[in-house]
């Protein structure tokens, strides 16, 4: 028997059904699109010249978006449950856009880089990764198997952003920069939360019978976490309006009202010899 034989009867043992990453990157961009209709094709979506995009061509995308997305999870379930499932779905994504349009004003709040709600939508990747974890979270909770993950890799590949959907994170989420970023999935995050570039809440350590406990940390209300910092473990909590400086690694919960920094020693020397 010839290697490509032998592939061939070992991907007999391969789940053939589960959604093919170009399939999964047609519905992540649609939605995306679908929700934010300026990174789309301004003409076909009716936006050039100041014009709105046309009721009548959301309607047939918003369809479209429904029978892609019923065709992904077909495989995974009946055909009776993939239609119910997309009901359930496409059904809280009013109130996804509504969170995520909030968050691009409080984009717009909290980085003075920012002009307005539109250059957040095309430019920021933090924000990009949050609205496609909003809707992968959603997913998540639905129990949907691999999609919610191969959606979250795909930001995660686009911006070096790397969100568990699992992950339970609450409103007006701020991410600056945000490359490197971990968030693993159990952590929990409250509202108005700010993390930096290279920022991990991550486990202490990784083994298999931990699948089902809580291993990453709990971040409070109104905390921010500066570049390059660590904070790890599942009984790890940061109390509410603390400020956690760059580079820090912590093991362990912090009070509320706290501010958390790395010392260490910056030597300065001017090496202008003549002077």
């Amino acid at each position: 028997m010839d290697f490509p034989e032998k592939l061939y009867h070992r991907m007999q043992s391969y789940d053939m059904g589960l959604p093919s990453p170009q399939q999964t990157e047609e519905f992540t961009d649609g939605m995306i699109r679908f929700l934010f209709p300026l990174r789309g094709d301004k003409q076909t979506m009716g936006l050039t010249r100041g014009f709105i995009p046309l009721p009548v061509a959301l309607r047939d995308e918003w369809e479209r978006l429904r029978r892609l997305f019923v065709n992904l999870i077909s495989s995974l379930h009946h055909d009776e449950l993939s239609e119910d499932l997309s009901q359930r779905f496409f059904a809280v994504i009013p109130y996804i856009h509504e969170q995520l349009l909030e968050e691009a004003a409080h984009f717009v709040n909290c980085d003075p880089a920012a002009k307005n709600v539109e250059e957040v939508m095309l430019c920021y990747p933090g924000y990009y990764a949050i609205a496609i974890y909003r809707l992968a979270n959603e997913l998540y909770r639905m129990k949907i198997p691999v999609l919610p993950r191969a959606m979250s890799e795909y930001a995660h590949g686009k911006t070096g952003i790397d969100i568990h959907p699992g992950a339970a994170i609450g409103r007006n989420f701020y991410i600056d920069h945000g490359t490197g970023i971990v968030i693993g999935e159990t952590t929990e995050i409250g509202d108005n939360v700010k993390i930096y570039q290279g920022v991990t809440l991550g486990a202490m350590y990784v083994e298999k019978n931990l699948q089902n406990t809580k291993r990453h940390p709990t971040i409070e209300d109104n905390v921010i976490i500066y570049a390059g910092s660590a904070i790890l473990g599942g009984n790890t909590v940061i109390g509410r309006n603390t400020v956690v400086g760059g580079n820090v690694w912590l093991t362990e919960s912090v009070a509320p009202n706290s501010v958390v920094y790395h010392k260490s020693e910056v030597i300065i020397k001017n090496n202008n010899k003549h002077k």
